[in-house]
């Protein structure tokens, strides 16, 4: 039997202050959500996998070797569609140009056609705009096609809702729920929000002090191990002695 495709990555070293010492391997399927508190390095590691960050280590996705002891394949040359908070569209190009623009680096026929594209996001109105008439949710939106149209194997988005009021996160979640089935592409998404990794996630990472903790979560620990994650110590406390007072544990 041919084994399941994976994501199989390793990273270890600093980056001035920071440390680094982070493993993990997951299905090369769906949503994994990387989530923790602030500064544990979450965005350093999507960096690592993009090859923004140069850091000894491993990286296999789907079978091939990106990064190891012999090798290291520069960020042009990783199939990465990236996502990060700002949405950074080119000011001086329309919506559509900004769209083509993740095509330029694709030196094969597309997999994932801009009209598909288009069409998951519910673009085709925005596309004769400049960035500067979006609004927030419609520019991060038009950010995800840029992404996907630079065809991608995997899709790192580096908590793509941040900046966003209620309205507008709510405008983005149902695309976001749809595009890694539609479009058989798995996913990293980073954030600390509970409800985004409880709707969007197949399973959950939480990443401390530079470290993943060890086991990958399924989707039903994935608020509980979100919420922890956040967790003071003063909370953890709280919560131990509300457990030893209803007689848990």
């Amino acid at each position: 039997m041919t084994p399941a495709p994976q994501i199989e990555a390793r990273f270890n070293g600093r980056l001035g202050d920071f440390h680094l010492d982070a493993a993990f391997t997951v299905p090369a399927a769906g949503v994994t959500a990387l989530t923790g508190p602030s500064g544990g390095g979450k965005t350093t590691l999507l960096r690592c996998i993009a090859g923004l960050e140069r850091m000894e280590g491993r990286l296999a996705v789907v079978g091939e070797v990106w990064q190891d002891a012999a090798q290291f394949r520069p960020p042009h040359r990783r199939a990465i569609g990236y996502v990060f908070q700002e949405a950074s569209l080119l000011p001086h190009l329309s919506v559509r140009a900004n769209l083509t623009f993740g095509l330029r680096r694709c030196k094969t026929p597309p997999r994932i056609g801009f009209d598909e594209v288009v069409a998951l996001l519910a673009l085709e109105p925005l596309l004769a705009r400049a960035p500067q008439r979006l609004s927030g949710g419609e520019r991060k939106r038009v950010a995800i096609g840029r992404a996907l149209l630079s065809q991608p194997t995997l899709l790192l988005m580096d908590e793509p809702l941040s900046g966003l009021d209620l309205s507008a996160k709510a405008e983005i979640l149902p695309y976001l729920e749809c595009l890694p089935a539609a479009l058989a592409l798995p996913a990293l998404y980073v954030s600390h929000d509970v409800a985004e990794i409880t709707r969007l996630a197949d399973r959950v990472l939480v990443m401390r002090a530079g470290r993943v903790d060890e086991g990958v979560a399924g989707l039903n620990e994935a608020a509980a191990r979100a919420r922890v994650a956040v967790m003071t110590a003063e909370d953890v406390e709280r919560l131990a002695v509300a457990a030893l007072v209803a007689g848990v544990g």
